[in-house]
């Protein structure tokens, strides 16, 4: 077993993968890792982006099953996060200069690990701030992106004190003055109870998620640096435009928890009404991390991706791909 992932005993790695890491844009160190298949018959690789303050291990559930469903899966950290290299002295702010540098980590890791070392046909699961990304990108993965699957993408806040406007004119403000590495708010370094998290209503996956940073530290990143705000809006507002979102031919599913707390539903139903190549499918009751909710969300979540993404059963698409011919 590999040293540069780390298992627990109700978090076991799957497989045997390839782990290691490549270098980012500015020489950054980038950890990654690579899970193949044994299955008979492989549907190719999925690309998997992480949303913030994530890391590969906390998909290794979400992996085995793509596994046994025929995928390879090919995903790595962001910079500043999981096991990645950290941008500040501070290691446990969540961090990064321009959200130009995600976009070209990303677009190394297709070209010097994706491409050369996996299985065709390539497509993209991303959640989040991951889902944010691979929008921003998606103009230029039409030759190298089958088909992508955005959850819970991240093109709004809500939850926020001074509401979505304040926060990011009080983050603009901070990098203005040069001070965009603090915080906005204090790391308080103490897990939240279940009752008061806003991410799943599954106990056991909420608590089997914090055991895992107990276990491991390091994966974990803080509250957001004030320029991490200001550039994540800098670029929701550019994915948000019909222009770029017309630029985007790669077919995309978003899967839209109606009950999350960090992502307005409403935000999400904009991108996709301006989307040509998006189709929208709610998930009613689901909170924001679709991929570690209980069951009954989390499996119209894998429901959706099995049936969304290549190599499904051409004699019978599945309720998905029978929704998006209706609509």
């Amino acid at each position: 077993m590999t040293t540069i992932l780390y298992s627990t005993p109700d978090n076991p790695m799957p497989g045997n993968p390839v782990a290691g890491y490549f270098d980012g844009a500015g020489h950054r160190k980038i950890r990654y890792a690579v899970f193949k298949s044994k299955a008979a018959n492989i549907r190719g690789t999925i690309v998997l982006l992480q949303g913030r303050n994530e890391s590969i291990e906390k998909y290794f559930e979400t992996i085995g099953e793509l596994m046994e469903a025929g995928f390879w899966v090919a995903t790595f950290d962001w910079r500043g996060q999981g096991g990645s290299e950290r941008l500040l002295p501070q290691s446990g702010r969540g961090h990064v200069e321009r959200f130009d540098d995600y976009e070209r980590d990303l677009t190394a890791f297709l070209h010097e690990i994706v491409l050369p070392d996996t299985r065709l046909p390539f497509s993209i699961v991303a959640h989040s701030m991951g889902a944010l990304v691979a929008l921003s990108l998606a103009p230029f993965l039409a030759s190298r992106i089958e088909r992508m699957v955005l959850l819970a993408p991240f093109v709004g806040l809500s939850g926020q004190v001074v509401g979505e406007r304040g926060a990011v004119t009080i983050a603009t403000s901070l990098r203005r003055f040069g001070f965009g590495s603090l915080p906005l708010r204090a790391d308080r370094g103490k897990h939240l109870p279940f009752e008061n998290n806003v991410l799943t209503t599954d106990s056991r996956r909420y608590a089997r998620n914090l055991a895992l940073i107990d276990a491991c530290p390091r994966l974990r990143v803080g509250p957001p640096t004030a320029r991490w705000l200001s550039e994540a809006f800098r670029t929701i507002r550019h994915v948000m435009e019909r222009e770029h979102l017309t630029r985007i031919t790669v077919p995309t599913v978003i899967l839209a928890p109606t009950a999350d707390r960090l992502v307005p539903y409403l935000a999400i139903e904009y991108l996709a009404s301006n989307f040509r190549a998006g189709h929208l499918i709610p998930i009613d009751g689901g909170r924001h991390e679709l991929l570690h909710e209980a069951d009954r969300y989390r499996a119209q979540a894998m429901a959706a991706i099995l049936a969304f993404l290549p190599g499904a059963d051409p004699d019978d698409d599945g309720p998905v791909l029978r929704h998006l011919e209706e609509t």
